[in-house]
């Protein structure tokens, strides 16, 4: 996709960035993928990691559907990692799958998140708006340094993305209109999912947040408000603009 300058008059009403976290700002791949090599397991770190995430939007679905009755991210990714263990054969004991569970705490960024997410936040408030539930999400800023002004979850709304509930209730706690807050994710779907609310959106491809040659979620041009090739390409392209005022 060919990348697009801001445009200034979406850029000048828009006073949050709320980001998507897991695929958006952290490799969870290669976090995962390094966390199960570390231990030694007896699977492939990277299946494994792709296998644990394809879990991810069926449980999401379960809880969404009333199938389940809410559960945060913790609690299905623990669900579908005794999945996993059991389908492979792998002894792990509940201490220990419970440690490895929570390697979702501890992803690492991007290397252009941290210094990205610092120059944006000169100009706007920045923010995650997450499925992660608020513990994680507390936790991997901890540890990956991120430098949010606020930490937003679906976990406060009592719904998952893309339910609106999440996109208009994080305007309404940053106490904004949804056309001053942007969305900004390498997920199109999600992206659709609150323009359809009225927030504006910026898309940042992660080609490898499906580990190498892994594919990306489909995208044409021209669809979104804003287009960069990472924070730091972002951030410099809203300068860019503010400067021009």
């Amino acid at each position: 996709m060919a990348l697009s300058p801001l445009p200034p008059p979406a850029l000048r009403e828009v006073r949050a960035l709320c980001f998507d976290v897991f695929g958006t700002v952290v490799d969870w791949y290669g976090s995962i993928a390094a966390e199960v090599q570390r231990r030694g397991l007896p699977v492939d770190g990277g299946e494994f990691a792709l296998a644990w995430r394809a879990g991810y939007a069926p449980a999401m679905q379960q809880v969404r559907s009333g199938e389940l009755p809410w559960t945060n991210i913790d609690g299905l990714h623990r669900r579908i990692l005794d999945g996993l263990l059991a389908e492979r054969g792998v002894p792990l004991d509940d201490e220990d799958a419970a440690d490895l569970n929570r390697a979702w705490h501890r992803l690492q960024p991007w290397p252009d998140s941290v210094a990205g997410l610092v120059q944006l936040k000169r100009h706007v408030t920045i923010a995650t708006l997450s499925n992660g539930n608020l513990s994680l999400l507390v936790a991997m800023a901890k540890n990956g340094r991120l430098p949010w002004d606020a930490v937003l979850s679906a976990e406060l709304f009592g719904h998952y993305k893309p339910d609106r509930e999440v996109y208009l209730g994080a305007a309404r706690l940053l106490g904004l209109p949804p056309q001053e807050v942007m969305m900004v994710a390498c997920h199109p779907a999600d992206l659709r999912a609150a323009a359809a609310c009225g927030l504006r959106t910026a898309y940042v491809p992660r080609p490898l947040e499906n580990g190498p040659g892994g594919a990306m979620q489909a995208c044409s041009d021209g669809v979104f408000d804003v287009v960069a090739a990472d924070f730091v390409d972002l951030a410099a392209q809203w300068d860019a603009v503010r400067a021009a005022r």
